[in-house]
C-alpha cells in the first residue's frame, strides 16, 4: 500500500500551490488528478491577475508559489489596470496561452522533487478517530497519508446546463468527480451547491477585427513574479485584446430565451456569483442599462478561438448564437462551442480554521472553490497557504496564519472563515480595510521573509530585500536632509504646471505635490549626492520611495489602526470555549460563535451577526 505525507486532490490552480509548497518544504505528495495533462486548466477566461486578483499573485509570488512564473511564461499581453487611479489599486492583468499554461504548469509540477502524479479519481476519503488516515479511487487503490487537501474546483458532482439541456461534467469534456462529496458528509460536513459560468467560444476569422476598438497591452510589459527575469521578458509575442458591446436588440433577443433558462426556471439550484454575472442575470437586474461591455480575447496563439469575455451565459445554445450575430463586429461570427453554467458541490468555510485545516478532521485541508471561492487567484492563494500549513504541522513547526493587515491572502482567508458565504466569493480591493499598506508594489516586502523561512524562496532574494530595505530607508532621509534652489527647479515646475518656488525646498516635501514625480524630480537634481544618484538609477525603489512620501499621512493612519486592532486580535479565545453558558450574549451572537469558533476577539467582531455589545460581553468574561 502506498503512503505519502501529503495527497492532493486536483490539479487546478489550488492543487498546484499546496503540492509545490509542501513538496519544497520536503514532504512526499501525491497529486491525485483525473488528467495530468490538464494542470493549471483555465477552465473560463485564459487570464491571471485583474483587479484585486493581481494583488494575489504578487502575494503567491512573493511566498515562493508558481502562479506568476507560469503566467510570465505563458502570457500574450500584460497590462497594469486603474493606473490613472492611486497605487493601493493599481492591479497586474495578463491574457495567456491556454494551452501553454497547462503544459508549463505541468512542467512545474512534475519537475518539482518530492511529486508524484496519479491519474484516478478519489470516491472516499479515510478518517480514524478524527484524523485523516488516507484516500480510495474509483480505480479501488487505498493511499495512506499523514494530510489530505482537497482542491476539487468544479468537479464534486459538477452538472453543465445549456438551455434545458444538463450535462453531467465539471469542466467542458471533463467527467466530474461523483463519491467525495457523500464521503465528506459522513464525516459530518455540511455541503450546499454553487454555480459559475462560461461563455461561447468564437471563431477567430470569422470576427470583423477592423470596426473595434483595440486594446493593446503596455509597452514595456511587466512581469509578476520576481523571478522572472527581465532582460527575458515577454517570452511570447504580444497581442491585443478588443472591445465590443451589446445593444436593446441584442438584449431583446436574449430575453426570448429566459423562459428556457436553467437559471430562471429553477432547474439551477447552485448560487452564482454576484460580482461576476451572466449576460441574462445583467439584463435581467439592470434593466436600465442599455449595453454592456465585452472584450474578445485570444486565447492562444495558435488559437482560432476567441473568448468574449462579459458574455457568461447558459441560454439555450440557438439564441446565444442570434444574439452575438447582432453584436458590432459579430455580424458574420460563428460560434465554435456554446456557453454553459456548471453547478457543484462546496462545503460552506466556517468549517475550516484561517490554516485552512477543517475543523471536525485532523489532517484534512480545504482549497479553492471547495470553500465557495471564484477565481484562479483566489484559488491559488489558498493552495499555497494550505500546503504551507500541511507541511508545518507534519513537521511540528508553528503554523502560518496570514493577518488581513499582512495580505489580501490574509483578508480572503478572514472573510469566508469568519463570514463563511453562500455565494461564490470573489476578491475586491473594498474587501481589504488596510489596501494602501497592502498593494502589489511591496507584497515581496510584506511577505518574502515567509517564503524564505518556508525554504520556498531563495537567501540570494531575500538578502537583497534587505539590502533594498536598508537603501529606501537612506533615500528617504536623503531627500529630506536635501534642499533644492528656486533656479533649479522652476523651470522643470513650470513644466508640469506645478507652482514655482520662492524659497529653496526639500526634495521629499516637493514630492508630495501630486503633479510632481519623483523620478522627474530626479533629473533635474544633479549635485552629487551619492545615495540620490544611485536612486535615480533605481526604478523599483523610486516607486516605493514616491509612494510612502506622497502617501504618508494615510499609511501612518493605517499603521495606527492596525495596532489598535492587533491589541483585539493578541486577546485570544480557547478554541474549545462554549459560547451557550453566556446568556448575556444575543441568540443570534451565541450561534455564530459556536458555528466559526474566533481564535481571537479581533476575529470574533468581524463575525456577521455578532454584535458590539456581544464582544463587549466576550471580553469581560474572558478578562474574569
Amino acid at each position: 500500500m502506498k503512503y505519502y505525507d501529503v495527497i492532493i486532490v486536483g490539479g487546478g490552480h489550488a492543487g498546484i500551490e499546496a503540492a509545490v509548497a509542501a513538496a519544497q518544504m520536503g514532504c512526499s505528495v501525491a497529486v491525485v488528478t483525473m488528467d495530468k495533462n490538464a494542470f493549471g486548466r483555465m477552465s473560463c477566461n485564459p487570464a491571471i491577475g485583474g483587479s484585486a486578483k493581481g494583488h494575489l499573485v504578487h502575494e503567491i509570488d512573493a511566498l515562493g508559489g508558481a502562479m506568476g512564473l507560469i503566467a510570465d511564461q505563458s502570457g500574450i499581453q500584460f497590462r497594469t489596470l486603474n493606473k490613472s487611479k492611486g497605487p493601493a489599486v493599481w492591479a497586474g492583468r495578463s491574457q495567456n496561452d491556454r494551452k501553454i499554461y497547462s503544459e508549463v504548469a505541468a512542467r512545474f509540477v512534475s519537475s518539482t522533487q518530492n511529486i508524484e502524479i496519479i491519474e484516478d479519481s478519489i470516491v472516499e476519503a479515510l478518517e480514524e478517530g478524527k484524523k485523516i488516515s488516507g484516500i480510495k479511487t474509483v480505480k479501488g487503490n487505498e493511499i495512506k497519508c499523514k494530510s489530505l487537501i482537497v482542491c476539487s474546483g468544479t468537479f464534486l458532482n459538477g452538472l453543465m446546463h445549456t438551455g434545458l439541456n444538463a450535462t453531467k461534467g465539471g469542466r467542458y469534456g471533463e467527467q466530474p468527480a461523483i463519491g467525495l462529496t457523500d464521503s465528506l458528509i459522513k464525516m459530518g460536513f455540511e455541503s450546499g451547491r454553487l454555480k459559475t459560468g462560461t461563455p461561447p467560444r468564437l471563431k477567430k476569422e470569422t470576427i470583423n477585427w477592423d470596426i473595434l476598438e483595440e486594446q493593446p497591452g503596455d509597452i514595456p510589459p511587466k512581469p509578476f513574479s520576481l523571478r522572472t527575469p527581465e532582460k527575458d521578458f515577454p517570452y511570447l509575442p504580444q497581442l491585443s485584446c478588443h472591445i465590443t458591446y451589446t445593444d436593446k436588440t441584442v438584449h431583446k433577443i436574449l430575453e426570448k430565451g429566459f423562459d428556457r433558462s436553467p437559471m430562471f426556471t429553477g432547474l439551477i439550484h447552485g448560487v452564482g456569483p454576484r460580482y461576476c454575472p451572466s449576460i441574462e442575470d445583467k439584463i435581467n437586474r439592470f434593466a436600465d442599462k442599455e449595453r454592456h461591455q465585452l472584450f474578445l480575447e485570444p486565447e492562444g496563439l495558435d488559437s482560432d478561438l476567441i473568448y468574449i469575455n462579459g458574455f457568461s451565459t447558459s441560454l439555450p445554445e440557438e439564441i446565444q448564437f442570434e444574439a452575438l450575430r447582432k453584436i458590432k463586429g459579430l455580424e458574420e461570427v460563428e460560434m465554435v462551442r456554446p456557453g454553459y453554467a456548471v453547478e457543484y458541490d462546496y462545503f460552506p468555510p466556517y468549517q475550516v480554521d484561517l490554516t485552512l485545516e477543517t475543523k471536525l478532521i485532523q489532517g484534512l485541508y480545504f482549497a479553492g472553490q471547495i470553500n465557495g471561492t471564484s477565481g484562479y487567484e483566489e484559488a491559488a492563494g489558498q493552495g499555497i497557504v494550505a500546503g504551507i500549513n500541511a507541511a508545518l504541522k507534519i513537521q511540528n513547526r508553528p503554523e502560518f496564519v496570514l493577518k488581513r493587515s499582512e495580505a489580501y491572502i490574509g483578508v480572503l482567508i478572514d472573510d469566508l472563515v469568519g463570514k463563511s458565504t453562500n455565494e461564490p466569493y470573489r476578491m475586491f480591493t473594498s474587501r481589504a480595510e488596510h489596501r494602501l499598506i497592502l498593494r502589489q508594489d511591496n507584497a515581496d516586502r510584506r511577505l518574502l521573509k515567509y517564503g524564505y523561512e518556508f525554504g520556498l524562496t531563495p537567501k540570494e532574494m531575500y538578502d537583497e530585500l534587505k539590502e533594498r530595505e536598508t537603501f529606501i530607508s537612506l533615500s528617504k532621509d536623503a531627500l529630506t536632509q536635501q534642499k533644492i534652489t528656486p533656479s533649479k527647479i522652476n523651470d522643470y515646475l513650470e513644466s508640469i504646471s506645478s507652482s514655482k518656488l520662492d524659497n529653496s525646498e526639500s526634495l521629499d516635501h516637493l514630492t508630495k505635490r501630486p503633479e510632481v514625480s519623483l523620478t522627474g524630480l530626479l533629473k533635474n537634481f544633479n549635485n552629487g549626492n551619492e545615495i540620490i544618484t544611485k536612486l535615480a538609477l533605481d526604478e523599483k525603489t523610486i516607486e516605493q520611495v514616491e509612494i510612502e512620501i506622497k502617501y504618508d499621512g494615510y499609511i501612518q493612519r493605517q499603521i495606527e489602526l492596525i495596532e489598535k486592532m492587533e491589541k483585539l486580535e493578541d486577546v485570544l479565545i480557547p478554541l474549545n470555549f462554549n459560547y451557550t453558558n453566556l446568556k448575556s450574549i444575543s441568540t443570534e451572537g451565541r450561534e455564530k460563535l459556536n458555528k466559526v469558533k474566533p481564535r481571537s476577539i479581533g476575529q470574533a467582531s468581524r463575525i456577521s451577526g455578532v454584535t458590539p455589545s456581544d464582544i463587549s460581553v466576550l471580553l469581560v468574561y474572558l478578562r474574569s
